[in-house]
């Protein structure tokens, strides 16, 4: 992820925005999907999708999401441009991140805002902010659930944890923290320094443990298949289709999960 946005002074916007075609050049020379925060203000957004729209980035993150009719203002801005430049229309995609408590009340219409829409994320800094408290779990176990649960209504990868963003040194800490996201649902999460990438990469990827438990209830299912048996008991506990269903996805999220990076 390319950022526009809060980690850039203001003073030094227009020469990152110059520099922006040259940096996803090399952030993508592997193969690596492309992202890049946009800021919110109409006239820093208007640059930064002037800067950003061109070829090899394959999304823009949107901070401060608060509506769908944003999304759709950006996703008409976008498609002009891409038009423009002869760059393949519909290509680069969505990913809106929540900072407010007014956007909690439209999230649903937020995540079915476009066809451009990939993912969603809490900003946990700037949501604690907005509601006057501090990013802890009490606060932030709710948005970051209703957040999930509207990106899997919709269709869409939930990206997030519960916790304060800044925390990168505590290892451990941000170890628990990634793994007791995915046992919520979630599908990943936004990395701010180069240290969390491969605890992220670890903690969204299936164990040994979990991939041989999925492989164990496989086997247990097609043997009570051929019993007859839509529903079974496997280790004392029992099993029957959405359980079965998690097995399969966990085994598929073995296959299809690739290391990611950011920058």
């Amino acid at each position: 992820m390319l950022d526009l946005e809060d980690s850039v002074p203001q003073n030094e916007k227009a020469e990152s925005r110059r520099q922006l075609p040259e940096s996803v050049a090399r952030v993508g020379r592997k193969g690596a999907s492309v992202l890049v925060r946009v800021n919110r203000g109409l006239r820093a957004l208007a640059a930064d999708l002037d800067a950003a729209v061109v070829a090899g980035v394959d999304a823009l993150v949107l901070p401060k999401t608060d509506s769908a009719e944003w999304v759709s203002e950006i996703a008409s801005a976008v498609l002009e441009l891409e038009r423009e430049r002869n760059l393949v229309q519909e290509r680069i995609r969505f990913l809106a991140q929540i900072e407010t408590p007014a956007a909690l009340q439209k999230l649903a219409a937020i995540a079915s805002a476009h066809p451009r829409m990939v993912a969603m994320a809490l900003g946990p800094e700037d949501f604690s902010a907005s509601v006057g408290g501090t990013p802890e779990i009490d606060l932030l176990l709710t948005p970051n659930l209703s957040v999930l649960f509207a990106a899997r209504a919709a269709g869409l990868l939930p990206l997030g944890f519960v916790g304060s963003i800044s925390e990168f040194s505590d290892v451990d800490k941000l170890r628990q923290t990634a793994a007791h996201a995915r046992r919520l649902g979630f599908a990943g999460a936004l990395a701010i320094h180069p240290k969390q990438v491969a605890i992220f990469n670890e903690a969204f990827s299936p164990s040994a443990q979990e991939l041989e438990w999925a492989r164990n209830v496989i086997a247990a299912e097609n043997d009570a298949a051929a019993h007859g048996a839509s529903a079974f008991s496997l280790n004392g506990k029992m099993v029957d289709p959405p359980v079965v269903r998690r097995a399969h996805d966990t085994l598929a999220l073995a296959g299809s999960n690739q290391p990611t990076s950011d920058q």
